[in-house]
């Protein structure tokens, strides 16, 4: 089957584009505790004790093979008719494993240091973050990362007062909502609140990143946003900094002025890094380009829990100029321009037909 075939090949190029990881990182994962899991516990179905001994040579895959489905279903846009094709499972059996496998690879990830999405520890871990910034912007110190909203699409409810509730008048759509925290190394996730079903206002959401910067955060040190962004309460007043919004009035004395404008010119520079650390996690994961399921509130945790914590290891373990130059590059050269850039104004038909993964097994997709 495909699936044999591109793990026999341990191609580092293939299992990028495939599944968003390299072989040394795909074997990482399967030892710290997936394999383990895998073969040690018995997959939920209503017919089976969910407590007896699994039968592992009635199973379809390996733990190898169960995680490479996990990370081709993440990865990809693709239905579950493509992934039934690439590892020879029926409909029910592909289910199944998806929602078994999804689980056990969050546990794993919650046991890699290196998945950790951790915020800042102690004073030195900031001052180190900062002088990275500083670097490139003199007039930032203080500034140890940037924070920004990540609204994603979410399925219609049949219920009408859920339908309701999940609907954002702003976007007209029904969305998802996350705040993610980035470090300056970019790709690094130091804090987020996510699966926040409904039309959530982004002040609401980022409380316990508020009472994080408020309780946990040394004096002197902030986040920069962009000017939409809420700034939090009185109490976190200076610990979210964005540069200055439209029309507003500057100082009338020219020194004043120069310097509030050279460093506003630093802000909306480095700001920029939080666009970037939200492409990178976007271009990553292709099913977070399709609707999250509304009726599994669960599930969609998990799976937004995954990326996040695969992202960060990735990034870790690979490192950020790597990424840039190697695993970007593969993702752009398997799929159209406009599939990253501007997916926002793609069909889904059309995401799933041109999906690089796809592309990359040959499989039919139906139009």
């Amino acid at each position: 089957m495909p699936w044999q075939v591109l793990y026999n090949t341990r191609d580092d190029r293939a299992f990028i584009t495939t599944m968003g990881l390299d072989c040394a990182m795909f074997d990482l994962i399967l030892q710290s505790g997936f394999a383990e899991r895998w073969n040690q516990s018995t997959i939920p179905r209503e017919d089976t004790n969910p407590h007896g001994q699994p039968r592992l040579c009635r199973r379809s895959l390996d733990a190898a093979g169960a995680l490479g489905l996990i990370y081709h279903y993440l990865t990809s846009a693709m239905p579950d008719t493509a992934l039934q094709q690439i590892f020879a499972l029926n409909p029910s059996t592909v289910a199944r494993y998806r929602a078994f496998a999804l689980v056990i690879l969050r546990d794993t990830l919650r046991e890699i240091p290196e998945a950790r999405v951790c915020w800042w520890e102690s004073a030195e871990e900031c001052e180190e973050d900062s002088r990275l910034i500083v670097a490139w912007h003199s007039l930032l110190y203080g500034t140890i990362g940037s924070i920004d909203g990540l609204n994603l699409l979410t399925a219609e409810a049949d219920d009408p007062e859920l339908e309701n509730a999940t609907y954002n008048g702003w976007l007209h759509g029904h969305y998802t909502s996350c705040v993610l925290v980035f470090s300056p190394r970019v790709g690094i996730i130091k804090g987020c609140v996510y699966n926040a079903l409904g039309s959530w206002h982004d002040a609401k959401i980022a409380c316990l990143i508020y009472s994080k910067l408020r309780d946990r955060t040394p004096p002197g040190y902030f986040l920069i946003a962009d000017t939409a962004f809420p700034r939090g309460a009185a109490s976190i007043a200076g610990r979210i900094q964005a540069p200055l919004k439209s029309n507003q009035q500057l100082p009338r004395d020219p020194q004043e002025r120069d310097a509030l404008l050279a460093h506003n010119c630093q802000l909306v520079s480095y700001r920029q890094t939080a666009k970037w650390g939200m492409r990178y996690f976007r271009a990553s994961w292709g099913r977070l380009r399709l609707p999250l399921d509304i009726s599994d509130s669960d599930g969609g945790a998990n799976t937004l829990g995954v990326c996040l914590r695969s992202t960060n290891l990735r990034t870790e373990r690979v490192g950020v100029n790597e990424i840039r130059t190697v695993y970007m590059r593969y993702w752009e050269e398997a799929e159209d321009e406009d599939i990253g850039a501007d997916f926002e104004n793609v069909i889904f038909g059309e995401l799933r037909r041109r999906d690089r993964v796809a592309r990359f097994h040959r499989v039919s997709v139906d139009k």
